[in-house]
């Protein structure tokens, strides 16, 4: 791409140098948009600028020598019309107050975190509509899909979702990142869209649990199954489209994070199948599990909203109370027999009807 096509392009600018925040540069560099990286570390600011690598978060990958990368954030952020935060849900609230100051006047501001906030049980855009006021308030966006970063680092084939309450702003968003190695769609649903994103953690952290204790293929299958189900029940109840969940941020993104071997929420909870603590656990991790703080906060709204969530409790038992995993599945698989659609039915829909057994 020329340098004057590239400058008709409008700039992103993505905050926040970790794992997922280099990939999403490096891809979107790759399709020639213009892209700023901030980094809190001046030291690996230097890295990126001098060697094009960020050895902690994406180690032995080349980045994109057309990324800028700097650790002033207001020339960062100055004039972009999309502002990425990819920093991790418990971080969030400060990085938005750090940013308010600086943004440009109609840029639209976009979650790439998965999570849910652990003091309100706020999602991403409802924390950065408070945190950046009423003027910013109707251009937040959220960002979800089957997306693992290492991945989309190397440009291998992806797809994820933008969703904000205005379709024109998440249209928006999806044209100026749509590239050819990372398929982005739009959607209206951002409830749908962050209670997908993060509850899959949840779930991910009970298959790898399965996984440390070799529960087989037919167990991760029906857990993967039944996670959806209850992450739809819950969504819906607070106002999500029950379709969004078997769309890239339900299924797809449940499906990958509950498989790949890079899933950190995944490893952790093989890890924790396998003997270890979860404070042992966490002190070996580089980066954020983040479905640890969406276990505490999806089984607050599961008894805010009155919805039942087996495995999320379950999970809760195992990471918080000591719960010995093998007690935990067997938990689950007595519970009450039940209709396979109970409670997912949209309203008015007609029951199953069970024809009586045919008299002898």
């Amino acid at each position: 791409m020329s340098d004057a096509a590239r400058s008709s392009i409008p700039p992103v600018a993505i905050v926040g140098a970790g794992q997922w925040g280099t990939a999403l540069a490096q891809v979107l560099c790759a399709a020639g948009r213009p892209v700023r990286l901030w980094a809190r570390d001046p030291g690996l600011v230097a890295r990126i600028a001098g060697e094009h690598r960020n050895p902690a978060y994406l180690p032995g990958i080349p980045l994109h020598p057309d990324i800028a990368v700097s650790h002033d954030l207001g020339g960062t952020l100055a004039g972009a019309a999309v502002v990425i935060l990819a920093v991790p849900s418990h971080g969030m609230a400060a990085t938005a107050r750090r940013c308010r100051d600086h943004l440009a006047e109609g840029c639209v501001v976009v979650s790439a975190a998965k999570g849910f906030d652990a003091a309100s049980g706020s999602t991403m855009t409802q924390l950065l509509r408070e945190e950046l006021g009423a003027t910013c308030s109707p251009r937040v966006a959220a960002m979800s899909g089957p997306n693992i970063a290492i991945e989309i680092a190397r440009g291998l084939p992806a797809a994820t979702v933008v969703a904000s309450g205005d379709p024109t702003v998440a249209a928006f968003v999806r044209d100026v990142l749509t590239g050819t190695q990372l398929r982005v769609y739009s959607s209206a649903d951002v409830v749908g869209v962050e209670y997908g994103g993060a509850l899959k953690n949840v779930v991910a952290i009970a298959a790898g649990m399965g996984d440390g204790l070799d529960a087989g293929d037919n167990g991760k299958a029906a857990l993967i199954t039944r996670g959806l189900a209850e992450m739809t029940r819950l969504g819906v109840r607070a106002g999500a489209q029950p379709l969004t969940f078997a769309g890239l941020t339900g299924l797809g993104d449940c499906v990958v994070t509950c498989t790949s071997p890079h899933s950190r929420n995944r490893r952790l909870g093989e890890a924790i199948g396998r003997g270890q603590t979860l404070a042992e656990v966490e002190a070996g991790m580089f980066m954020v599990a983040e479905g640890v703080n969406a276990a505490r906060g999806g089984q607050a709204l599961g008894r805010r909203f009155g919805v039942e969530t087996p495995i999320v409790d379950q999970v809760c038992a195992v990471l918080f109370e000591g719960k010995p995993i093998a007690e935990a599945i067997g938990d689950l698989m007595n519970r009450d027999a039940r209709d396979e659609l109970a409670e997912l039915r949209l309203p008015g829909a007609p029951e199953v009807i069970v024809a009586p057994a045919a008299s002898a």
